[in-house]
């Protein structure tokens, strides 16, 4: 499915989408934020700083909000995060910060970390400000990041402050990655990840978008710049590779999510079938209800505990109305006339066996798959000295770097595709790594 309007679209939220997804979470007002803050415990080995993969200090910025420094304490989320704003929208805290309060010992609510958070970054952006450099002038070295997604963009960030100049290569007309185009709106919108990414800018970063690396253009990058970070996600998503999964009305999950932030698709009618059970399933499937689909199911071959979706997306999305068919194996699309109508499925057994006689047909009009994506083994392929693991750049975890000494890497491309506070601790521990070695180079001469 085409997907590209204008993308300056994506700078404004559209009324309808507005109206259809707002906020999860909605923000904290200023008394209740300093409430809230008021509950934390103030750990002094705060499991919640050990538990986020950027660790940044919990207990000290929120501090800070107690008594409305928002300044500092936003400054706090940033010097370990520079997308501290966009994470405390989409982070599973469930799992990571949140989840590991001291206040569960206790049979209490874990202190809001995420909207906390997000009310720090929030000033921080209404109230104009920067992001601060850590080296004032410029160094010698120039840096290619490959990608414009969060992983690329913490990189970029990192080496900027430190004084570097940066060229960012994206083949979409915006950046962001995933937060831009493929993050549910409910979460994320669009508009707020660009302007996130305007700091970035600010810094002297520069962008140029519509560029598609290919090998060619790789080993151009090789002779232009000293050092390559590669953050380039993940590929195409799989295909349903079954008797009519080509059809029209077959599509991707993440061109789903990017065509309605785009306000390309502003309703959806008929019934709609998710293929898959992962997180990202289920944000097309939520999208998909907002919508207006009259149903929507989502099909999968495992059983509920083997879905990789978390627990809490799974809870919200029965209570988008989201039903799930367990253990139903797609076989057969069929379209009636161009137009599709019914999706053959079987039931399968604990080792994913056909059981013969379960057949049967469900009703869609809409098919979205959301099972994967491949690796961009081509390019990846092609960078000199860099090794794959399974379809996944093999670095060294405290640096990021490859095999050749002059290319990192970073995010979905090297840990096959996780969270996105995952990927910004990644680019910020290459940039760190990266600086090192330009500061070490440059000071033989």
């Amino acid at each position: 499915m085409e997907i590209w309007s204008d993308p300056k679209t994506m700078r404004k939220q559209h009324p309808i989408i507005a109206e259809r997804f707002p906020d999860l979470h909605p923000p904290f007002a200023k008394q209740a934020a300093v409430l809230e803050a008021n509950r934390c415990l103030n750990c002094f080995d705060a499991p919640c700083t050990a538990a986020c993969p950027t660790h940044i200090d919990v207990p000290k910025f929120i501090k800070k909000i107690t008594s409305l420094n928002l300044s500092g304490s936003a400054q706090t989320i940033l010097d370990a995060n520079v997308l501290g704003a966009s994470c405390s929208r989409v982070c599973p805290v469930d799992v990571l910060c949140e989840g590991a309060c001291v206040m569960h010992r206790y049979n209490e609510q874990p202190i809001e970390i995420a909207r906390l958070q997000r009310f720090a970054m929030d000033s921080f952006h209404a109230g104009g400000r920067k992001l601060r450099r850590k080296y004032l002038g410029s160094r010698a070295g120039k840096i290619a990041c490959i990608g414009a997604g969060p992983a690329s963009l913490a990189c970029a960030a990192e080496m900027a402050q430190q004084g570097f100049a940066v060229t960012v290569f994206e083949r979409r007309e915006l950046p962001g990655g995933l937060n831009t185009y493929g993050v549910a709106e409910y979460k994320l919108t669009a508009s707020a990840s660009l302007r996130e990414i305007e700091l970035i800018e600010d810094l002297g970063v520069a962008f140029r978008f519509g560029v598609e690396i290919d090998p060619e253009g790789l080993r151009r990058i090789d002779r232009e710049f000293d050092l390559v970070f590669i953050g380039v996600g993940l590929g195409q998503g799989h295909g349903l590779k079954i008797a009519g999964g080509d059809h029209s009305d077959v599509v991707d999950a993440l061109d789903f999510i990017a065509a309605y932030k785009m306000a390309r698709i502003t309703n959806t009618s008929g019934k709609v079938a998710v293929i898959g059970a992962g997180n990202t399933a289920i944000d097309a499937a939520n999208a998909a209800m907002r919508l207006g689909a009259e149903e929507v199911s989502i099909v999968y071959r495992g059983k509920r505990e083997s879905m990789s979706a978390f627990d809490f997306e799974y809870e919200h999305a029965k209570l988008e109305g989201v039903r799930f068919l367990w253990q139903t194996l797609p076989i057969h699309v069929r379209a009636d006339g161009g137009t599709l109508e019914v999706l053959h499925c079987t039931k399968v057994d604990d080792a994913l066996r056909p059981i013969s006689g379960s057949e049967f047909s469900l009703p869609c009009n809409l098919i979205i798959t959301a099972i994967g994506q491949s690796p961009l083994l081509s390019l990846l392929e092609s960078a000199k000295g860099v090794t794959l693991d399974k379809g996944r750049v093999a670095v060294e975890r405290e640096t990021g770097q490859t095999r050749n000494p002059r290319y990192f890497a970073g995010g979905d491309c090297v840990n096959g595709g996780r969270e996105v506070v995952d990927a910004v601790a990644d680019g910020k521990r290459a940039g760190t790594a990266m600086a090192r070695q330009l500061e070490a180079a440059y000071a033989r001469f």
